[in-house]
């Protein structure tokens, strides 16, 4: 059996799980979510506490178990807590502020790169230590929106200029003369 499949997932409070066949909608106080799931697996809610089970041990079945289980419960932890990604710049001249609700970034080109927030999403910036906070509850759209953000000026290897997450080792290279900057 799925080692992750087959823990419980706890429900906190003031979060309310509904089951409609396969069909899963979770609300709380950062948002609400709805999931249509396989049929193939059988949630159930127990003593506060959903359960997750398979019917058989046919690797389709085995596959999405722990899948499934693992994506219910960040459904659960985004709408409760939710999630949040950190990019950090490098780079001279490289900033990021707010206009409203959009990020403004200003990476190096002849113009600003504009980024609207999808529904559900938060955009922070501090400038003083150089960092764009993406928040929101559900965690696919939010690691999207951060990777979306990154692809704006991708970290280069001979400097290290451009957008990375917090965090992210960047592999470096040497330049022509053989001498890399450590």
């Amino acid at each position: 059996m799925s080692r992750v499949g087959r823990l419980p997932i706890a429900v906190p409070a003031g979060v309310q799980v509904e089951f409609k066949g396969s069909l899963v909608k979770v609300k709380g106080p950062k948002g609400e979510m709805q999931r249509e799931f396989s049929p193939l697996i059988g949630l159930a809610m127990e003593d506060g506490q959903i359960n997750v089970s398979r019917r058989s041990d046919a690797p389709s079945e085995r596959a999405l178990h722990g899948t499934t289980r693992a994506v219910l419960f960040n459904m659960i932890h985004g709408v409760s807590t939710g999630f949040e990604k950190v990019l950090e710049w490098d780079g001279v001249g490289y900033r990021a502020e707010m206009s409203g609700e959009k990020l403004m970034l200003f990476m190096g080109y002849s113009h600003p790169i504009t980024v609207e927030p999808p529904a559900g999403i938060k955009f922070d910036v501090d400038a003083k230590v150089r960092q764009i906070k993406v928040m929101g509850y559900d965690k696919e759209v939010v690691g999207q929106v951060a990777n979306n953000i990154r692809e704006v000026r991708p970290v280069e290897p001979y400097l290290g200029k451009g957008l990375h997450y917090l965090g992210e080792r960047v592999r470096r290279k040497a330049g022509k003369s053989g001498k890399g900057k450590k």
